[in-house]
């Protein structure tokens, strides 16, 4: 891609996903992580209408009367997107590849932190980490970001969640908001997302094909695994083949949706031919 190209798509991409952040996501965005960052300011006595989930007991038993915690908002947070650059992201059987929509979905989560003047950084993963991006605020951040995200040529196709994660803890002393984008065809992440989970606030969003849930009857077809490149002759009308890839393709994403909600952590999964823009609506609602 030639740099007159590569701009034109960061500009199609900022005035497409920048419109999504300031008229939808701004608000949204803000509401449902205002509270993750906040620092203890005081107690002070309960007041009717106040939040009992606030009651510091402790003080409370020591004056047998009701106290509160009293929180300040941090000014600012810091938002991570980590991004999955393997080999299965660039599968799509519609108009658009799994990378397009990650590249979008990320894109209007680092405007929507942008306007509420926040940081945003980058983590890009395959099975080792690719390129990390520290947290920044302004424009022309966000800009190389999606510039990274359109561009960015992986060395190698395969998958390890578990690196990336360990690769968070090491930069990310303060908590962060993480966005993991994948499609999560991988496994043996779980210790390390209970260890983010609880230092972060974090969500998977899974972005998949539907074409990937199962191999239709085409009788002897070759396939390529898009992440080690192996070539293998495969038999599709063999009703086993087909149901034992059906049920792998399963497992590994009840492993995701399982794992993720056991760790804490927030899931959302969007096909590739459905609005990503009302999954996250609808998922900034039910958390706000």
């Amino acid at each position: 891609m030639d740099t007159k190209e590569l701009l034109k798509k960061v500009r199609k991409i900022e005035i497409k996903t920048r419109r999504l952040s300031d008229h939808i996501f701004g608000g949204e965005y803000h509401s449902t992580f205002k509270g993750r960052g906040m620092t203890f300011s005081e107690v002070r006595q309960y007041q009717f209408g106040d939040d009992v989930r606030t009651i510091d007991w402790n003080v409370t038993a020591r004056y047998n009367e009701p106290y509160i915690k009293v929180f300040e908002e941090e000014r600012e947070l810091t938002m991570m997107l980590m991004v999955d650059v393997s080999g299965s992201e660039h599968f799509g059987t519609t108009n658009q590849f799994k990378k397009d929509i990650i590249t979008e979905v990320s894109a209007t989560l680092a405007f929507s932190a942008l306007q509420n003047n926040d940081k945003a950084g980058l983590i890009l993963f395959s099975d080792q980490i690719e390129l990390y991006i520290p947290p920044k605020k302004g424009k022309s951040h966000v800009l190389r970001i999606i510039r990274e995200l359109l561009e960015f040529k992986p060395k190698s196709n395969k998958t390890n969640l578990a690196e990336a994660l360990k690769f968070l803890s090491s930069v990310m002393k303060k908590k962060a908001i993480v966005f993991v984008l994948s499609d999560f065809i991988d496994e043996d992440y779980e210790k390390t997302l209970k260890i983010s989970g609880n230092k972060h606030d974090v969500t998977g969003i899974r972005i998949y094909d539907e074409r990937e849930e199962s191999i239709p009857n085409l009788g002897m077809v070759q396939m390529q695994d898009a992440e080690t490149g192996k070539v293998s002759l495969v038999n599709t009308q063999s009703k086993s083949v087909r149901m034992a890839y059906s049920k792998y393709y399963q497992q590994r994403i009840d492993y995701f949706k399982e794992t993720f909600t056991k760790s804490g952590c927030g899931v959302l999964s969007c096909r590739v031919d459905e609005s990503y823009v009302k999954k996250l609506l609808g998922y900034f609602k039910r958390r706000g």
